[in-house]
């Protein structure tokens, strides 16, 4: 009796070393995102596209930003193994500056966080740079 004991408690133990956990994977098309130089009032819609490349199922549960001024969407629902999905990023381009944000996805993948990264440049076309007003105040003094 204690030889079957001992036999199925370490067949049960190499069964379950042999076991596989199933795990979720998250690979994105890309993990930076660049605006370029877009004008004040443009499209700030974007959008990161992923692949859950695991075989279990992908849980993304919180998607946030460091600032308020970009707005992060995140995918509703489980994303399958092979299945592909995306995050959609809306930047407030009223605000004419440079673009250096950072996105946190939270998942249940293999690698629970991620970070992603927009950047760019917002510009106003209707007033001239501090540079470019320079340039033409010595270039008038210069013709006089």
């Amino acid at each position: 009796m204690k030889n079957l004991i001992t036999i199925l408690f370490v067949g049960l133990i190499s069964f379950g070393s042999l076991a596989q956990e199933k795990v979720a994977k998250i690979e994105f098309k890309t993990d930076v995102i660049d605006y370029g130089t877009i004008e004040k009032g443009a499209d700030g819609l974007r959008t990161f596209e992923f692949t859950n490349t695991g075989d279990a199922p992908l849980i993304i549960s919180k998607v946030s930003s460091t600032c308020g001024c970009t707005v992060p969407k995140k995918p509703e629902g489980p994303i399958m193994p092979g299945e592909t999905g995306e995050i959609q990023v809306k930047y407030d381009t009223k605000r004419v500056m440079p673009i250096r944000k950072t996105i946190t996805v939270l998942s249940n993948a293999e690698t629970p966080t991620v970070a992603l990264k927009i950047k760019g440049n917002v510009i106003d076309p209707d007033k001239k740079s501090v540079l470019e007003k320079k340039k033409n105040a010595l270039a008038d003094k210069s013709n006089q």
